[in-house]
């Protein structure tokens, strides 16, 4: 006996026959199976059908259970009876074809697999027949268990296994869905193959599924992947909350009333709502799951859970009072709705766990990287479109009201993207940063399946929590500045050099040419890569013979092709803008910066990110040396972050660097970090050493970064605004100097030309957010003899006039001399006293402004 098939059955009288005429007509050895049914109590005659078969044919068994119907259950009746150490499960609609059965069970035949999955979402797998509906919601169940285990199709009933692994199945598995629990239960250590199949809907008899079959198939997932869920524990957390509701509401509607403010009322209701729920749900919801008295710990977890749920709150609040202009007493509901699926899952997987049948450690991370990755993203689009535009995104802007083949600072994909995203979505901060959003959701795909084709999917998953939490990472995907773009393509061209370098894939060349392409059109510090690439082509031998093959140099005039209207735009100017990038390495003053350098690395990438980067290169460096995988690997990891990194650190031995600089070349070591902290062999002090601190630096940094968005948003009730008082609040600045422009005009008949004294960020902000900036002539400091970048192109000179000027400075010395030290008086008629206004809003101080005016201007050659 080769295999055991096991079928359970609940009234499938008319597909019986049928099913065992094709089973048995196979081209296979008579004999070499059996068919072991096993019915939940039909009422259809389906046993009486199954016993005129078993009585003419030895190799054909019934079993008839007589409790409750589950088909987890049943499965597991069959495999007990079963006379083969293989066992084979399908279903008996005929909804899996019995001419499909040689082909899943052979792999577990010949001993080469421990699991073979009859997949319809793989390649050359095929559903027909199903509603579209039936279709999503199994797509939807695979897609939800995608984070706990490695096959495309989950929910598919029709596999083969070893019958050793029915053990190790949980003695609480219960519901439809069996092979999810043997997945799981191999502990990640299974060989599993999906094998293509056609799955047709049944023609006879009435589907089995309903609603509580896939609640049952959600709690099972919580609890596989160590969450706490039973459907008592979801409707007492569901009454608590209600309560907590009730008391929200009333608190917050009772504050807004008192006119306490937004701000100081959601804050205020949301932690007493809290507080009486989780005394609530410690003593009744989740009473069953706790071992002994509460402890601290799991006191600090709720008040981990609760903050972060309290700061994104208040972004969906603002959005719906701000921008969807909802009234704040009904606006608090929604909000209130939509952060309850954060206490819920937070407390079911991080406040009140499974503390019995614990998953695998890379099952909890896993887990923990889609709970972090979810929230991340969730916060950046909830707080996308309120947070105001810091200047320099201002500045980007304008290249996108003036479009061109490029700009003399940055090559032009900054103002495509705002471009594009402006002219969907509207001229508003979402439609200047929905672009950053969507290159941010690029780079964490790209990472993902370099970090999983370099090691594993557990690597890839960690890899891409760790760019959301890591300040670089998460500003990257919310700011909208050349680095967005940037950082997706830089990650973009790791994947496909990785594919093309290691892999030998030939048409990875081709996207390797686009990615470095789009990456030269966003900033040219991506030809750091090209100098590791040619770097690694020659230390190491299996890809040197790349030099003597075309597609390295069709990549790279791929890439050239895409970068041409850069190059067009600076012939046309005379090489401006590469003359000013290479100039501006010295122009820090010829200093010593390297401690400035480990100093913006140790804040860009925390210090534990820092430590733990070295911890990484110390390990690709020095590791792998006798195995040809692995040191290729460890090779490409090492070149493609070191060289830039030496590069960087060569040029702040003389020059000042840029606090963003290094920012994607840790791209390449994030999958080596992520990896390291899954370990627990040769690396396992390193690894739970990497795992005890990146825990709390985790937590530390989400809480940092919806803090700091919830406080300029809504601000922080008690705590001022001081420390954004250079660089934030332009918008409300900006309706203070329109009032002084509009009291000038009203004086003198004319309207005003305003001039920001510095390089741009003044000028720019204000052309954002003054209420028609097309009529308000806003100019930058060159009009006064400075250099302000695109200014000079746009606004390249001014006559003298006599319209009245207004000068808007961050600090005072900016309007009495320019950069020169050059008194600004003498270029200006009749220049009033500097002036000192305080912008505020609703009664809290935002930020100094200094301003003086003008009768006229006499031009810069006076």
């Amino acid at each position: 006996m080769q295999f055991s098939i096991v079928i359970p059955t609940l009234n499938e009288s008319e597909n019986v026959d049928l099913l065992l005429s094709r089973l048995f007509a196979l081209d296979l050895l008579p004999g070499s199976f059996e068919v072991i049914f096993v019915d939940d109590g039909s009422k259809d005659g389906t046993p009486t059908k199954i016993r005129e078969w078993e009585a003419h044919n030895k190799h054909i068994h019934l079993v008839e259970r007589q409790e409750k119907p589950d088909l987890t259950a049943s499965i597991l009746a069959g495999v007990a009876i079963a006379k083969s150490d293989i066992i084979m499960v399908m279903d008996a609609d005929l909804s899996h074809l019995p001419e499909q059965v040689p082909a899943i069970v052979a792999p577990i035949l010949t001993g080469k697999y421990d699991v073979a999955v009859g997949s319809r979402y793989v390649s050359g797998g095929s559903t027909h027949g199903w509603p579209l509906y039936r279709q999503w919601l199994s797509r939807l169940g695979g897609f939800l268990a995608r984070p706990i285990c490695d096959v495309s199709d989950a929910t598919s009933g029709f596999f083969a296994f070893r019958r050793e692994l029915i053990a190790n199945i949980a003695e609480r598995a219960r519901g439809y869905k069996i092979l999810l629990e043997l997945l799981m239960s191999g502990q990640g250590n299974l060989k599993i193959i999906e094998i293509p199949i056609s799955f047709h809907d049944r023609t006879h008899g009435t589907s089995k599924l309903s609603l509580s079959h896939h609640l049952i198939y959600l709690q099972r997932l919580i609890t596989l992947a160590g969450g706490t869920a039973s459907i008592g524990t979801a409707s007492r957390f569901a009454i608590v909350g209600f309560v907590g509701v009730f008391v929200d509401a009333f608190i917050f509607q009772w504050m807004i009333n008192l006119s306490f403010g937004l701000a100081l009322a959601h804050i205020t209701s949301f932690l007493a709502a809290v507080t009486i729920n989780y005394i609530l749900n410690s003593k009744w919801s989740f009473r069953s799951h706790l071992e002994g008295s509460l402890n601290w710990q799991q006191f600090g977890r709720f008040l981990t859970v609760g903050l972060l749920a309290l700061l994104l709150r208040g972004g969906v609040l603002a959005l719906l009072v701000y921008t969807w202009h909802l009234s704040a007493e009904l606006a608090i509901f929604p909000a209130i709705a939509a952060t309850a699926i954060i206490n819920y899952l937070g407390s079911a997987f991080y406040v009140f766990p499974e503390s019995k049948n614990c998953p695998p450690l890379n099952v909890r991370w896993q887990v923990a990287a889609v709970g972090v990755v979810l929230f991340v993203t969730l916060l950046r689009l909830v707080y996308l479109g309120l947070a105001q535009l810091i200047p320099d995104e201002a500045y980007y802007w304008q290249y996108s009201q003036h479009m061109d083949l490029s700009f003399f600072d940055h090559p032009p994909m900054v103002a495509w993207l705002i471009w594009l995203g402006t002219a969907i979505a509207g001229q508003n901060e979402f439609g200047v940063r929905i672009g950053a959003f969507i290159c941010g959701l690029i780079t964490m795909g790209y990472l993902y399946v370099f970090a999983r084709n370099l090691y594993n999917k557990s690597t890839g998953m960690r890899a891409i929590m760790l760019l959301s939490v890591l300040p670089f990472g998460f500003a990257s995907g919310i700011v909208i500045t050349p680095d967005a773009p940037l950082m997706a393509s830089w990650a973009a061209t790791l994947y496909y050099m990785e594919r093309a370098l290691i892999a030998d894939r030939k048409i990875a060349w081709l996207g390797m040419g686009i990615a470095f392409g789009l990456g030269l059109l966003s900033k040219y510090t991506i030809g750091l890569l090209g100098i590791a690439a040619l770097a690694f082509v020659i230390l190491d031998p299996n890809a040197r013979r790349w030099l003597l093959r075309p597609y390295p140099y069709f990549a790279a005039f791929l890439a050239l092709l895409l970068f041409s209207p850069v190059v067009i735009w600076n012939f046309q100017n005379d090489w401006v803008s590469f003359l000013f990038q290479t100039e501006r390495l010295g122009g820090g003053g010829h200093v010593f910066s390297v401690h400035y350098l480990v100093l913006y690395v140790a804040i860009i990438l925390t210090p534990i990110g820092l430590y733990a980067a070295l911890q990484a290169l110390w390990y690709v460096g020095t590791n792998g040396k006798h195995n040809q995988c692995e040191r290729r690997r460890n090779l490409f990891i090492f070149i493609f972050t070191g060289i830039p990194l030496i590069i960087f650190l060569g040029i702040s031995t003389f020059d000042t660097p840029r606090f963003h600089w290094t920012c994607p070349l840790w791209l390449a070591i994030l999958p080596t970090i992520a990896w390291m902290m899954g370990q627990n062999s040769a690396l396992q002090t390193v690894s739970n050493r990497l795992r005890a601190i990146w825990q709390p630096t985790i937590i530390v940094s989400l809480l940092a970064y919806a803090f700091v968005l919830h406080y300029v948003v809504l601000g922080i009730p008690g705590i001022p605004y001081q420390f954004l008082a250079e660089h934030y609040f332009w918008k409300e600045a900006a309706i203070e100097i329109e009032k002084i422009a509009e009291e000038i005009e009203s004086q003198n008949g004319q309207a005003p030309i305003v001039v920001g004294m510095n390089k741009w960020s003044i000028a720019s902000a204000l052309s954002f957010y003054t209420k028609d900036s097309s009529n308000m002539d806003i100019r930058s400091r060159n009009m006064f003899g400075d250099k302000s970048a695109m200014y000079d192109f746009w606004y390249p000179s001014h006559p003298a006039t006599d319209r009245p000027i207004i000068l808007i400075g961050i600090k005072r010395h900016t309007l009495e001399h320019d950069r020169a030290g050059n008194e600004i008086d003498r270029m200006l008629i009749q220049p009033s006293t500097i002036q000192y206004k305080a912008v505020t809003r609703n009664g809290t101080p935002l930020r100094p402004l200094y301003y003086r005016t003008a009768q006229g201007y006499r031009g810069r050659s006076i």
